[in-house]
């Protein structure tokens, strides 16, 4: 599992709910709560493919009713 650091620094005033809604963005950008939920629980290798091909079929059929 890579490491990745983010930081938000308060700046001088700065309500700490204000921090926290900045820190919360900054990790919904990099995609770090994402993938902390996916990890939480171990899927095994043929679950994680059958639900890869799963998303893309719906992908793929929500596609095909849109360009109707």
């Amino acid at each position: 599992m890579a490491s990745t650091t983010c930081e938000v620094k308060l700046r001088r005033g700065e309500p700490v709910e204000k921090g926290l809604r900045r820190l919360k963005k900054l990790l919904d950008r990099e995609g770090i709560l994402k993938e902390m939920r996916g990890r939480r629980y171990y899927e095994k290798p043929g679950d994680k493919r059958r639900m890869k091909q799963a998303r893309a079929r719906s992908r793929a059929a929500r596609e095909r009713r849109m360009s109707r």
